[in-house]
């Protein structure tokens, strides 16, 4: 039998992976799908940790011109089955390769020396060029400040462009340019040196690859999409090919044939459908089922095989929690409230678009979402709309934890309480849960201190619901329009438990020349009118026909006068 190999977890270096007999999985006909493609310039967002540097690894070694022993590293991958006319391509190009995935830094004089650093390697990579007669003095001069780091903005700035021109001058050959997350210096510099960031990128990348005549194939990986006219600005050769198009749909992240194969590989006996719903669920172009590969990878190598959030654990997701805290995000909430309950939403996906969109009314939030790989694409709704969804139980832990942390940071829920108010719902404990309710209801309307009506706070609490509950019940919620009120149906997945039905009304709150037995008789009123309504409405047949028995459904009224909550309230004698 043969000896398994050794999976590097997180190691990028092609060449090192074939050499040292790692194990890899196939992806080399990305090296095809560049070369067959027509377009000279591609942008290639992806989610982070879906093999971009890895690929781009690869196209370095496959294109380099100086390394034929380069070609041995293929030989027995599928693009070393692949005709004369791909093999042509390999070891026949001068490259320039680099990453921005380290510059990132608290202000923009620190992102740039991280930026400094990663092009003075580039430039010492092809230090052979000093000791010819290919550059002139001037030339040399300008080539010695890039690897000291010595040179000014600008010097760096045309960096890229210059270098191309010394390759093809030296190498009599085109040049390929390799740039990985690209987007990293301005995703750090938002809301503090944007403009820096994008000015120096949109010079940079520019210079790199509008009209170089010196260019072969030119390759940008990043997680987003940054508008041209802020980054890309007159670059008209350039084809975007992101996660919406089918073009190099499967050449990130793993398809399944590719996740079965490692399963068997190691040996992994793990229930197959539970790894498919933490980890599948990504649609890109029309390829599905993409998996996750950073958390494939990590699931395997885990001694115990146990299920873990890999891929989230790589981020502070700071995007998720900076929107839903915000106070005026109810309908950002609302929609992730959808989301947790494994529905869908409908969203524009703004292809163009820049980072200070986030500050204007534009919805911008779900496009970062979906290209961060946060939410995925169901189906196209029309040119710009997509159905959206929560692409697996990992990501969806994440929109969990971040309502939590929420509701117990800003709105100051406390989460046993959350829990025990919960338990007494779902078991039919009426008077401890009202107790329960009516404090958390006490603590969302302390933050909502200038809410108008009553519907955001019961969204708080549903909410807090489906972070507690949401993997073992349906939670249905359906406002229903006129009467400002919500109804609510708890459908639960193992039929042996409690279903519930909770029908809300909203009554005055009690008047200055009302006494406590009046005010109490229209709560009592409102009360049986709620309840008589679940009955009248026929809502429990919901349940009913989910094969919850009668026995178990809890039908709840609960009334708001004003701002407090009431589910059962005995008659006083006047």
């Amino acid at each position: 039998m043969a000896e398994r190999k050794k999976l590097n977890l997180g190691y990028s270096d092609f060449k090192n992976i074939i050499q040292s007999n790692s194990y890899f999985v196939d992806k080399s006909l990305f090296i095809q799908e560049v070369i067959e493609t027509e377009k000279n310039v591609l942008l290639l967002p992806r989610p982070r940790r879906f093999g971009k540097t890895l690929n781009l690894s690869m196209l370095q070694c496959y294109f380099e011109k100086g390394d034929p022993e380069n070609q041995q590293l293929f030989k027995d991958l599928k693009i070393g089955q692949v005709g004369h006319d791909i093999q042509q391509h390999c070891c026949k190009y001068p490259t320039i390769s680099l990453s921005f995935k380290d510059a990132k830094a608290r202000n923009w004089d620190e992102t740039f020396k991280y930026i400094k650093k990663e092009i003075s390697k580039l430039y010492q990579h092809h230090e052979y060029l000093l000791n010819n007669n290919v550059l002139s003095k001037h030339e040399k001069i300008k080539f010695d400040k890039i690897i000291t780091e010595t040179g000014d903005t600008v010097d760096f700035a045309v960096s890229l462009s210059e270098l191309s021109d010394y390759l093809h001058r030296y190498h009599h050959e085109k040049v390929v340019i390799l740039v990985d997350e690209y987007d990293t210096p301005i995703q750090a510099s938002y809301a503090k040196f944007y403009d820096e960031a994008v000015s120096f990128m949109r010079n940079l990348l520019s210079g790199a690859f509008k009209d170089n005549s010196n260019l072969y194939k030119g390759i940008i990986t990043g997680i987003l999409r940054v508008s041209k006219e802020s980054i890309f600005s007159g670059l008209n050769n350039l084809s975007v090919c992101s996660i919406l198009e089918d073009e190099f749909s499967d050449k990130f992240g793993f398809t399944e044939p590719e996740v079965r194969g490692i399963l068997a590989d190691f040996n992994i006996k793990t229930d197959y459908a539970e790894i498919k719903r933490w980890y599948d669920g990504y649609k890109f172009g029309e390829t599905t089922p993409i998996y996750n590969p950073w958390s494939i990878l990590n699931f395997v190598v885990s001694k115990n095989e146990t299920f873990k959030t890999f891929w989230t654990n790589t981020s502070s997701n700071e995007l998720i929690k900076n929107e839903i805290k915000k106070k005026n995000a109810d309908n950002v909430r609302q929609e992730i409230l959808k989301l947790i309950n494994n529905e869908t939403i409908v969203k524009d996906i703004e292809e163009n678009f820049v980072f200070t969109d986030l500050d204007t009314p534009k919805e911008v939030l779900w496009t970062l979402l979906t290209f961060g790989g946060y939410l995925t694409t169901r189906n196209k709704v029309s040119r710009k709309e997509y159905e959206l969804v929560i692409p697996n139980y990992e990501l969806k832990t994440v929109f969990q934890d971040t309502i939590l942390e929420w509701l117990q940071t800003d709105i100051k829920i406390i989460k046993s309480l959350l829990q025990d108010t919960t338990h007494h719902l779902l078991n039919n404990h009426v008077k401890e849960f009202e107790l329960g309710f009516k404090q958390i209801i006490g603590d969302t309307f302390s933050y909502y201190d200038t809410a108008k009506n009553n519907e955001y706070v019961y969204q708080s609490y549903i909410l807090g619901l489906l972070a507690i509950i949401g993997d073992d019940y349906i939670i249905k919620s359906n406002r229903e329009s006129g009467e400002g009120r919500y109804d609510i149906m708890l459908v639960p997945h193992d039929k042996s438990k409690n279903g519930v039905v909770i029908e809300i009304k909203s009554i005055e709150k009690q008047r200055d020349n009302e006494n406590k037995a009046n005010f109490q008789k229209r709560i009592h009123e409102a009360i049986q009118l709620a309840s008589a309504q679940i009955d009248k409405n026929h809502y429990y047949k919901e349940l009913l026909a989910h094969k919850v028995k009668i026995q178990n459904i809890i039908k709840i009224p609960i009334v708001f006068a004003g701002k407090e909550p009431f589910i059962s309230l005995p008659l006083e004698e006047s």
